[in-house]
């Protein structure tokens, strides 16, 4: 009987794939992967081993999420292990979960492997800490995608009000629009933003600023690249360390 992983890559940083996550990969007979998958992580496999990318980029999608759904299908029918690897974790804002009631319908066993997600682990490796005592108690993760009329209606703007920390995952391309809004919310043009483009990576590129002049003193930084807003970006001036050893 078949079986597909529905399996988180991590962040990039091939050192924080999990063991479950290799050892599946390495029993693979097909692998659908995506775009922010460590292109090292398909060295692990079998020989034999089948490949299948299904990456996405803004305005790029190589295939669009139902056909994906519809492939790891047919893999499902054609191989007895099949791994479905996403950057990140496949539940936070990965479509996993579209896939795994696909797969449910299909009547296709399937496992979860959770994967570190970039939400955490990108502001960690830049030296901060997305909560912190007497800063932030709590953070919200956010989805960057806005509307090609810039009408924010896939994001719930009075939801952010709070001091809480703010990581806008996969929204660089409207950084500008963001900080303009989280302004008119009420926050100071002060308030500390930072982004990090390529997280985890020794690519990785960190710029601090303030949602005043972030939009412009980021600019020229590579996607993938994630916006932490929030009083605990100022911890990074004391906390940064992935630098000091990549």
């Amino acid at each position: 009987m078949s079986k597909v992983y529905l399996t988180g890559a991590g962040p990039g940083d091939l050192d924080l794939l999990t063991i479950k996550a290799l050892r599946v990969i390495g029993e693979a007979d097909m692998i659908i992967y995506d775009r922010l998958a460590n292109a090292e992580i398909l060295k692990e496999v079998k020989d034999g081993c089948e490949f299948l990318y299904v990456g996405k980029e803004d305005g790029k999608h190589t295939i669009p999420q139902d056909e994906i759904n519809e492939a790891i299908f047919d893999a499902s029918l054609k191989h007895e292990i099949v791994v479905r690897l996403k950057g990140g974790d496949p539940f936070v804002f990965g479509r996993g979960g579209e896939e795994a009631l696909y797969l449910k319908d299909k009547g296709v066993a399937y496992e979860i492997i959770p994967g570190i997600s970039s939400a955490i682990s990108v502001p960690a490796y830049a030296g901060i800490p997305v909560t912190h005592r007497g800063i932030s108690t709590a953070f919200k993760v956010v989805t960057g995608h806005i509307s090609a009329n810039n009408d924010s209606s896939n994001i719930n703007w009075d939801d952010l009000k709070s001091d809480d920390t703010i990581v806008f995952l996969m929204g660089f391309k409207n950084i500008n629009t963001i900080c303009k809004k989280l302004i008119l919310l009420g926050k100071p043009k002060q308030y500390p933003v930072a982004v990090i483009s390529k997280g985890t990576s020794p690519e990785q590129k960190v710029v601090v600023g303030t949602l005043q002049d972030i939009a412009q003193k980021s600019k020229g930084l590579e996607t993938p690249a994630l916006i932490v807003v929030g009083e605990v970006v100022r911890l990074r001036e004391k906390l940064q360390w992935f630098e000091s050893i990549s």
